[in-house]
């Protein structure tokens, strides 16, 4: 099964696929996490991707898919992945399908953590002092939460319109949200 978790920055994408990921044994893929292994090791595309990133610019969608191409063949992606943070627009998204298709594989299911801005704001503030993360600023959050608005919302018309978007309502306790999108997978 290929998951997919959506939503802004703050919904929680990052706990509750580790969740999932635990839960189901499917292979949690986050962008960030691919992008630091693939520095880490040295690959080819690892020493393209750190060129970009010590330029503080956005690593081109060619080398994230290189990147997830080379996950997906590991034989701890067999049985499917959960995807975090990854496809961001349509034209990615329509990147993944075709990747996943030569695979004779799929997206089974969308899911798009519903959480209003304030919550997510409180969130964020939260995780900066907990984290000490410099980057979690109110105005670095809004800045992400239009970028969101702007590049990443269309995907939920994109997977609506294939019926394979589900939403879910990702504010209580972890476990809550956790139990809801078990509910909503069927497990």
């Amino acid at each position: 099964m290929n998951l997919i978790l959506l939503g802004p920055p703050g919904s929680g994408k990052g706990t509750q696929g580790a969740i999932l990921s635990q839960r189901t044994g499917l292979l949690r893929v986050a962008t960030g996490d691919l992008l630091r292994d693939a520095v880490k090791r040295g690959s080819e595309l690892g020493l393209k991707a750190k060129g970009f990133m010590d330029r503080g610019e956005l690593v081109p969608d060619e080398i994230i898919l290189g990147l997830l191409e080379d996950v997906l063949s590991r034989p701890e992606a067999q049985g499917g992945v959960v995807m975090d943070g990854f496809p961001r627009t349509v034209a990615q998204a329509e990147k993944v399908d075709q990747l996943l298709e030569a695979r004779g594989e799929r997206v089974d299911r969308v899911l798009l953590f519903n959480v209003p801005e304030d919550e997510l704001l409180r969130r964020i503030m939260g995780r900066a002092k907990e984290e000490d993360r410099s980057d979690d600023t109110p105005e670095a959050f809004r800045r992400r939460v239009a970028v969101y608005r702007e590049q990443t919302a269309p995907l939920v018309d994109y997977y609506r319109g294939r019926g394979i978007l589900t939403e879910i309502d990702a504010v209580g306790t972890v476990e809550e949200i956790a139990e809801r999108i078990e509910e909503a997978l069927g497990l």
